[in-house]
């Protein structure tokens, strides 16, 4: 059995030393469900009601940030600044959701951890300039998935607390026929409307739980695509790009697959603000083609 320690052997030192770091807070925030699982009586920077869960994850995750002593900024979604760690000896930059899907713990369903690695300071970069991303899910396993420009590799923690290697090199699978998408049904635009249509027609079926970690961790599985798309209530969509959208969509890349706002790809895109948010197609190549020439 290989570890995820023994996996990381060859690659940046940093690289390894961040994702190491985070795996080790995620036990400790797979073990907060039991013990903060209440409302914390207030609101994040978008407004949006907080578990005491919310603020768990967010100081474990960046305590494991400042004790990496290699990382300089770290943009996390439950922060309204750039956080800079004065006493970091490296360069690095991490962008970070603590807790995506918070909304789905209430019915115990699964929710996630995301991290976006840079090799320098700045997180206001574009999604290409990133040199790993991953993402911790919480669910009936604990499950750990990264990718360092080498493949994408997921990893399920034991019984005795290792994270222990799944599955190597994994890819979208190019027979699925499963799709998810954000937003009601009858705020969609007529492109979207379309599209969803058109997959439809193809006998896609929905699968949608409102952890935007745990949908993309099923079109890895399974296959298709996930999305959130541009609304007319929402016109910018809903998602943000640095905490969720960039992360998932370079791990998309290395996995064999795509990602979108309809124009162009995710990665493409600079943020403008930390909180700047975009639509989102992600999944398959074949979806998302097809995405790009309904949106067009």
């Amino acid at each position: 059995m290989t570890t995820l320690e023994e996996h990381l052997n060859g690659i940046d030192e940093g690289i390894k030393s961040i994702i190491l770091n985070a795996a080790e807070k995620s036990k400790e925030i797979q073990k907060g469900f039991f013990t903060h699982n209440k409302l914390a009586g207030s609101q994040n920077v978008y407004g949006e009601d907080q578990l005491e869960l919310d603020k768990w994850a967010d100081y474990l995750i960046l305590d494991a940030m400042e004790q990496s002593k290699i990382v300089k900024t770290v943009a996390s979604e439950e922060q309204s600044e750039i956080i800079e760690i004065v006493k970091s000896e490296g360069e690095f930059g991490v962008v970070v959701d603590p807790l995506d899907g918070v909304s789905c713990v209430k019915t115990n369903l699964a929710v996630g951890t995301i991290l976006g690695i840079f090799d320098e300071g700045n997180v206001l970069e574009k999604g290409n300039k990133m040199d790993a991303a991953m993402y911790i899910l919480y669910g009936p396993q604990t499950s750990l998935v990264y990718s360092a420009k080498d493949g994408v590799h997921e990893f399920v923690l034991d019984s005795k607390g290792n994270f222990i290697l799944r599955v190597e090199d994994l890819k979208f699978p190019e027979s699925g026929t499963i799709f998810g998408s954000g937003g009601l049904r009858t705020d969609w635009t007529k492109k979207h409307l379309d599209f969803i249509e058109e997959l439809e027609k193809q006998n896609y079926k929905t699968r949608f739980s409102g952890s935007f970690t745990a949908d993309f961790q099923q079109i890895l599985s399974y296959g298709g695509l996930f999305s959130y798309p541009s609304t007319k209530k929402m016109p910018e969509g809903k998602l943000r790009l640095l905490f969720e959208c960039n992360p998932l969509s370079f791990i998309a890349k290395y996995a064999g697959g795509a990602s979108t706002d309809g124009k162009q790809s995710i990665l493409e895109i600079k943020p403008e603000k930390i909180s700047h948010r975009t639509p989102i197609y992600i999944g398959g190549k074949k979806e998302i083609n097809l995405a790009e020439k309904m949106l067009r």
